[in-house]
């Protein structure tokens, strides 16, 4: 059997070709991984580690790459944290009465449950004010500011998360008023 003679040119182009496709998937996995390295930190000694576990192990060094790097790229835990910041400040501008500790809403003048003063209305412009405030921010009409809601106030504690937050009671029915016009149990 004889060899064609111009065998050593296919061949010496066959390694030549494969030769530029395993350099091409090479610098290919090098370039990869220090896009991908530099959107999940911003550590310069992790980027330089996983672009050389690469570059010295190649594709097994790939695979522990994707075993070892952070789960979520920086937009990703970013975003979660906004989500999260978004989450507390929610919780934390929900109003609660000071003496049962429910959720009310932001209009409220007394608790609908435990019926305690809220909110005071101006007498001269009809807005909410808090019953602490010396003056009304909107009209500039001067309150006094009652002993009792002073006190209140720097007693009052800090509001809860909702989470915290006691669960709703059912409401006992109330029969007819007794003579002092509250109602019984």
């Amino acid at each position: 059997m004889t060899l064609p003679a111009n065998l050593d040119v296919f061949a010496s182009a066959l390694v030549f070709v494969i030769g530029a496709y395993l350099v091409a998937i090479y610098v290919g996995l090098l370039v990869w991984t220090w896009r991908d390295v530099r959107t999940r930190t911003r550590d310069v000694l992790a980027q330089i580690l996983a672009i050389l576990l690469v570059a010295v192990f190649t594709l097994p060094g790939v695979l522990i790459y994707v075993l070892l790097r952070p789960k979520e790229t920086l937009v990703e835990a970013y975003e979660r944290s906004l989500a999260e910041e978004a989450v507390l400040q929610d919780l934390t501008d929900r109003r609660t009465c000071p003496s049962c500790q429910r959720r009310v809403e932001d209009g409220f003048i007394l608790c609908p449950y435990c019926e305690h003063q809220l909110r005071l209305k101006c007498v001269n412009c009809g807005a909410l004010i808090e019953p602490t405030w010396k003056l009304c921010p909107y009209c500039g009409h001067r309150h006094e500011v009652p002993p009792a809601a002073a006190e209140e106030h720097r007693r009052r504690p800090s509001r809860k998360p909702e989470s915290a937050e006691p669960e709703p009671q059912p409401e006992p029915i109330l029969s007819e008023p007794t003579a002092s016009g509250a109602p019984q149990p």
